[in-house]
């Protein structure tokens, strides 16, 4: 059976007219990756990498100015064979939200309406796929916070009166209540202290282990990449750099991009000073030819500075896009 994902070639960009001149900021830009049944493929990079617009086309969350330019995102849900999202007529798609394809946002007032009960939001989300009478519906969603370690009282609750980590918590069950065959995770754990934080991702592992889901997780902290993935895709400038088993990717990373974010996580009783990448993201408006890394690469080449690297398999399973790893001069 193949992947649950396959996203091919995929271009989405920011397109704005100005004065009858079309202006493009390349946010995704050619991206091939798949992502298995029964994995948690993680996705990292700095800010402005383009892990939140990928995701967001990925999902079909989008709207103008962004636009998808070229490319596929195939789904293969139930084993029924692989389906580009962006074929859907918009009852299929409506269909497949939430059933199918559920979205852990950024944030849970991203998602919760601060006006209602978090009953209505269970109701607004996940009634009408579950197929079953109200009072049936309101105790399996009991059963299912129970799980998440949330009392049923909790249902009756406004938002603002739940703290951060239980919000976040109401929000991974209202992904998982339907018991989806992919999750999307945007920086579940971001403004949660380090506490609560491990607790919300062993409940998203736990979960994804019971349930068979595949999950694709962004965050652009590495420390939790290398607890909770099992493959990990590394973005940079709207372009991916690299892919491999996370602690294959670990262990030996071939790209300097990748070995920069590994160097720059702390150790116990390691005090060396960390140093900053020099330089800063190119602006995608006008992205530098070749290369996008090659300004701020230590191991720039001439080539680099004139041809685009093509992603390459290296090692079994491990693919970068670099021209030192795949002439072998990196150190």
């Amino acid at each position: 059976m193949g992947p649950i994902l396959a996203v091919e070639g995929l271009k989405a960009y920011y397109q704005m007219r100005y004065f009858g001149t079309l202006r493009e900021v390349r946010a995704v830009d050619d991206i091939t990756l798949e992502v298995r049944r029964d994995e948690i493929y993680g996705l990292a990079g700095e800010s402005s990498s383009g892990k939140s617009t990928l995701i967001k086309t990925i999902a079909r969350a989008i709207r103008p100015p962004l636009n998808v330019v070229d490319g596929a995102v195939r789904f293969d849900f139930a084993g029924q064979g692989p389906r580009d999202i962006y074929t859907l007529s918009a009852p299929e798609l409506a269909a497949t939200r939430w059933r199918h394809l559920s979205y852990i946002m950024q944030g849970s007032m991203n998602v919760l309406n601060p006006v209602r009960r978090i009953r209505h939001s269970f109701a607004d989300f996940a009634f009408r796929h579950m197929g079953l009478p109200m009072p049936a519906f309101l105790q399996q969603v009991e059963e299912h916070l129970g799980h998440l370690s949330l009392r049923p009282d909790v249902l009756e609750s406004f938002p603002h009166e739940l703290s951060g980590g239980m919000r976040q918590r109401v929000t991974i069950a209202l992904a998982t209540v339907c018991r989806p065959d992919f999750i999307i995770a945007d920086e579940p754990t971001t403004a949660l202290d380090v506490v609560v934080q491990k607790g919300v991702l062993e409940m998203i592992r736990r979960l994804q282990r019971e349930m068979g889901s595949s999950v694709l997780f962004v965050t652009h902290d590495m420390a939790v990449h290398a607890n909770l993935t099992d493959r990990l895709g590394i973005m940079y400038a709207g372009r991916l750099v690299e892919e491999a088993p996370t602690r294959a990717l670990f262990r030996q990373p071939l790209h300097p991009y990748t070995a920069h974010l590994i160097r720059s996580l702390p150790r116990i009783g390691d005090d060396t000073p960390r140093h900053g990448l020099e330089g800063r993201p190119p602006n995608l408006a006008s992205p530098p030819p070749g290369c996008r890394f090659h300004p701020r690469c230590p191991l720039a080449m001439e080539v680099c500075q004139q041809t685009t690297p093509v992603m390459q398999e290296l090692a079994p399973g491990h693919r970068v896009a670099c021209h030192a790893a795949a002439q072998g001069t990196l150190p």
